[in-house]
């Protein structure tokens, strides 16, 4: 099953901004394509459909909130976004193998656990699958994640890393979750967000870069903090993208942001540097009650926010943050024809891209297992074109 997304330079913006594409995915039939069990898919049998965004009553006018709905999974995203999910699970201690106390079942995606396996066995996680067409970031806030690929890149990151691999042309590769911890939780909590590539990058190679927590910008004022994981924040600069990224053009205004807030501090989001040429999502992921633009929250939710206009945050809960997660960024504005893991402008290129990966498998999977595992000691790193990193905490120390 198959999601086109047509966003056609002649719609105006209001009509633009009616257009919410619903995106499910069909597992099994993309297993079955792709002959390899371990392939990403959700779970989940899929349908899309196009319907106009009603207004949210009680919000006035001259308010920046476009629209607000309840927190989904996936998240909706809007263009150049093409999908974010909210991974946060309360694993228990590891076993000597770093494993889960349970098995999984290939596809557990069970809410109402404490934790799920999601493809994983004993590890969770997603063992080696593909992905063409577009970009993944994965942004970490607690626990640790195991990458390794079939460009021979590898890492092991976690505790606000960010993770950014551009797919383009074709790459295989495989996220686990370590049980690294003998004697204590292995809480995880990360954003898996995907950013499309418009269609003359698509075809580009592979790149892979990481962007320690150490490094990532960062401000704390008041009781409000921010990480700025992509775009800028008065002189807070977020890292450099991989070269190909739609993010690297600094006229699109890509911003990947985390704001959290002490119970009864605020924060104002200011106007993107391209107005309403942005499209902005604001999604409450944690606390118990909040005021976005004067309107109460106390429920998770998405909101969808004019880019031209600042949006204050307040967290009026008496205990407890609240967080948020701000996606933004211009639309690329071009046809998106979507297939599991392979994002591309034609359902003949899509077709291809099937091809292709089993023709070369994208190059190869270079590693021992199809879920790729390290060892409990080795630490936070990076391994890319051979060369092996360490954050500079490791390095300090």
């Amino acid at each position: 099953l198959v999601k086109v997304r047509s966003a056609h330079n002649n719609l105006g913006s209001q009509q633009a901004a009616s257009i919410r594409p619903l995106l499910l995915l069909s597992g099994g039939l993309l297993s079955s394509l792709c002959h390899r069990p371990s392939c990403f898919s959700l779970p989940a049998a899929t349908a899309f459909e196009l319907r106009p965004r009603q207004a949210s009553s009680g919000v006035q006018m001259s308010s920046a909130i476009k629209s607000v709905s309840a927190l989904g999974f996936p998240f909706k995203t809007p263009d150049p976004f093409l999908f974010c999910v909210y991974h946060k699970d309360n694993y228990p201690a590891g076993d000597d193998k770093m494993q889960a106390p349970r098995q999984g079942n290939g596809a557990d995606f069970d809410w109402s656990l404490p934790y799920r396996m999601y493809h994983g066995d004993r590890v969770p996680g997603f063992p080696q699958h593909p992905h063409r067409g577009f970009e993944t970031l994965t942004a970490t806030l607690e626990g640790l994640v195991d990458h390794s690929d079939s460009s021979g890149c590898a890492g092991r990151y976690g505790e606000g890393d960010l993770q950014w691999l551009t797919a383009g042309a074709g790459v295989v590769h495989g996220e686990m979750f370590p049980l690294v911890n003998k004697d204590k939780p292995n809480t995880l909590r990360l954003f898996q967000i995907w950013l499309n590539l418009p269609a003359k990058d698509k075809m580009v190679p592979p790149a892979f870069v990481m962007h320690w927590a150490e490094k990532i910008p960062k401000m704390s004022k008041d009781g409000a903090s921010l990480i700025v994981f992509a775009g800028e924040y008065e002189d807070k600069k977020g890292l450099p993208p991989p070269e190909r990224s739609w993010a690297s053009d600094a006229r699109n205004d890509v911003t990947v942001w985390l704001i959290e807030l002490e119970p009864g501090s605020s924060f104002v989001i200011p106007p993107s540097k391209i107005g309403s040429d942005a499209n902005r999502a604001l999604y409450f992921v944690e606390g118990a009650s909040v005021d976005v633009c004067g309107k109460p929250l106390t429920a998770k939710s998405t909101i969808m926010l004019d880019a031209s206009k600042e949006a204050g945050l307040k967290n009026t809960a008496n205990a407890g943050k609240a967080e948020f997660l701000l996606l933004q960024g211009r639309p690329i504005k071009e046809p998106v024809v979507q297939h599991g893991p392979f994002v591309m402008n034609t359902q003949a290129e899509i077709q291809q891209a099937f091809m292709d990966y089993r023709k070369t498998e994208f190059g190869g999977w270079p590693w021992p297992e199809d879920a790729m595992v390290f060892p409990r000691d080795k630490g936070r790193f990076a391994l890319f074109k051979g060369k092996e990193e360490a954050p500079p905490s490791q390095c300090a120390s």
